[in-house]
């Protein structure tokens, strides 16, 4: 009988945010696999799960996910689970969940952390539809895609690096414009969690002199509530 994939999220800093489901699984499973198994080591031992732990991140996936594969056609029950927040969300997962797939293996994914709900829902703009981009190219195709999103009608959600927060919110401004709503929402669920509101404009002035550390999203407003008049948000909240 095949066994049976489960990818299972985890806090993205808040380690009160584990489920009680979450940590079932991973006790109960016969392997994990871990993104970065010294970073997840201290997630079991505080759990005190003892279940091995294996490596599997996007630089062996390609390799491992076939091997992977057989193990669960073979009967294991094996879980996998990122840094931090939902595998698959801008972290390893799809190939492995693909792969189960095209075979007919089960997999069970479970509710969990991830740091862009939270940061969309307390950005203050609209999130009954909305585009998750995650992160923007690096170089090529980064002022195309820039450009479509732009025009599009909906919330944006994008994942950034602290050391480049400054030069894309500068690219944003110059491409939706200065006037465009946005938040930039950084460390969610930890303790200096801060979300600050302000137009593209304005968030590319502060963030260009002002060094952000730690997990960044950014939430723009879509182009067609963008022309609305304008709703005043306050420049800084702390939550």
């Amino acid at each position: 009988m095949a066994g049976k994939l489960y990818i299972v999220p985890t806090p993205v800093g808040n380690l009160e945010d584990m489920t009680m489901r979450a940590i079932r699984v991973l006790d109960e499973v016969d392997l994990i696999l871990a993104e970065d198994t010294r970073t997840s080591g201290v997630l079991l031992k505080h759990f005190d799960i003892k279940t091995p732990m294996q490596s599997h991140h996007k630089f062996n996936e390609h390799q491992t996910c076939e091997r992977i594969a057989d193990r669960l056609e073979g009967g294991e029950r094996i879980a996998l689970i990122s840094d931090a927040g939902t595998p698959g969300i801008s972290d390893p997962g799809f190939m492995l969940s693909r792969a189960c797939r095209e075979r007919g293996i089960d997999v069970e994914c479970l509710p969990g952390a991830t740091a862009f709900v939270p940061a969309l829902v307390a950005s203050g703009l609209p999130c009954d539809r909305f585009v998750f981009e995650g992160f923007l190219p690096l170089k090529k195709g980064r002022a195309t895609r820039l450009t479509e999103l732009a025009a599009d009608p909906r919330t944006v959600v994008i994942y950034e690096s602290p050391l480049r927060l400054g030069r894309t919110l500068r690219q944003l401004a110059e491409t939706f414009g200065e006037d465009r709503q946005a938040a930039v929402c950084r460390e969610i669920s930890k303790l200096h969690e801060t979300i600050k509101k302000d137009t593209l404009g304005g968030l590319a002035e502060y963030y260009g002199v002002n060094q952000a550390k730690g997990e960044i999203v950014i939430v723009v407003e879509g182009r067609h509530s963008a022309g609305k008049e304008s709703r005043k948000m306050s420049s800084e909240n702390e939550i």
